[in-house]
């Protein structure tokens, strides 16, 4: 293929989440159904109307040196974390450069957020008020910019094609992975590291959140509390954590002898042009980044076995995407198995679609489908295949899966892989 048309191949994966640690602890739990949502313990949470979370499974502090630790926001610990486990997992020993197989001008970096240091910046402002100016961490600023977990990624695997940080809200994540799969569809770089990551669990974003009725309030069954699809949701949780991958170039993998997951067929994005929070109700805009999708691949809607949806548990952005997927693939969406993984992860907001592509990758690997939990009454709106209570067998032979993310501000990116 010529360089400006290169096909693109998934090599790594890693994740840190309310689930797990790492891909694999994840992966087993949200194939099992479990529930990452917990009550908050803080003694700032007590008089909070919202008291639950879904809190990162393994403390970073468990894995990353204290004196690295304490020049790193908890978003760029995170994306730290996965983007190492990824590194490895795509079978690099060593930052590029150091590994012969990886040339480091020729390795890029894209990790989004969609808060960035908001902890380290509100942490920081309460140590000037509460103990003056020389208290305060001179790491401060390079903590809380929302490019800092790309940039240390970049930095610790020595990738210098280019370092990125899409801020698109709760698109974030997808829209890093997509591109990341543009800089090497184009020739900019042979190899990506490309995810998500967030850390917003803290006092203001969740009485934010909470204030503008966009959470659950059901402090009395964290585990239940996140309802995609369901008659009776009522807001979405808030999660933590990152999820990364690396994309290659399909002829630099093979080169170096790489176990390949997915090809990343390509991306589709729009905006809503509607409302600053609100999804536009009838689900055009979505609609048109799932058509712009087709416009500029090869996929075909027979292929499409799997989606794992955006779905928060919010009343009306759950039945606009279901109308999407309606207006563009028609009885297609019939065959596709619907999963709604936040009902497990909480929603991690940027870091949403990192660790949801490692989840869709993982679903097309395993040939199956997580389930959607705490799904008790489905909404009559909601007229699709729903993945509910168990996990479900994939078909085999060729197939694809999507990952939906739509973010504040009308953000839409849909994501494809398909089976090599």
């Amino acid at each position: 293929m010529s360089p400006t048309n290169r096909t693109v191949v998934v090599t790594g994966i890693g994740a840190t989440t309310p689930l797990g640690g790492d891909a694999a602890s994840f992966w087993e739990a949200l194939v099992a159904g479990k529930s990452g949502v917990r009550l908050l313990e803080q003694d700032w949470a007590a008089d909070l109307p919202v008291r639950i979370a879904a809190q990162i499974a393994v403390e970073p502090g468990e894995i990353i040196p204290r004196p690295q630790a304490r020049k790193l926001d908890r978003s760029a610990q995170f994306a730290l974390i996965a983007a190492k486990e990824a590194w490895k997992d795509a079978g690099f020993t060593a930052k590029a450069g150091e590994d012969v197989s990886a040339n480091p001008d020729r390795v890029g970096t894209v990790i989004a957020s969609g808060i960035g240091g908001v902890t380290t910046l509100l942490d920081q402002y309460d140590v000037l008020k509460e103990k003056g100016v020389r208290r305060v961490s001179p790491h401060t600023v390079p903590m809380l910019m929302p490019n800092s977990p790309a940039a240390n990624v970049g930095i610790e695997l020595g990738a210098r094609a280019g370092v990125h940080t899409p801020v698109s809200a709760c698109a974030s994540g997808a829209e890093a992975i997509g591109y990341a799969i543009e800089m090497i569809r184009t020739g900019r770089a042979d190899v990506v590291v490309a995810g998500g990551t967030e850390a917003a669990i803290h006092p203001l974003p969740i009485v934010a959140f909470g204030n503008m009725m966009a959470m659950s309030k059901n402090n009395d069954d964290p585990e239940g509390a996140s309802r995609p699809y369901d008659s009776g949701r009522d807001g979405f949780v808030l999660g933590e954590g990152a999820g990364v991958i690396v994309l290659e170039s399909e002829e630099h993998a093979k080169a170096r002898g790489a176990r390949i997951y997915a090809e990343a067929i390509g991306q589709g994005i729009s905006a809503d042009a509607h409302h600053i929070t609100q999804p536009e109700p009838s689900g055009n805009g979505i609609a048109h980044a799932l058509q712009n999708l087709l416009d500029n691949t090869d996929l075909k809607p027979a292929e499409i076995m799997h989606v794992n949806a955006h779905a928060t548990s919010t009343p009306q952005g759950d039945v606009a995407e279901i109308k999407a997927l309606r207006k563009v693939f028609g009885d297609d969406v019939d065959h596709m198995a619907i999963s709604a993984t936040k009902s497990m992860t909480g929603h991690l907001l940027g870091g949403a679609g990192g660790i949801e592509t490692v989840a869709s990758i993982l679903a097309l690997v395993n040939r199956t489908a997580p389930p959607t939990i705490n799904l008790d009454d489905l909404d009559p709106e909601v007229n699709a295949d729903v993945v509910r209570g168990e996990a479900r067998q994939l078909p085999e032979g060729r197939i694809a899966v999507l990952n939906d993310s739509f973010g504040f501000g009308g953000h839409n990116v849909v994501l494809a892989f398909r089976t090599v």
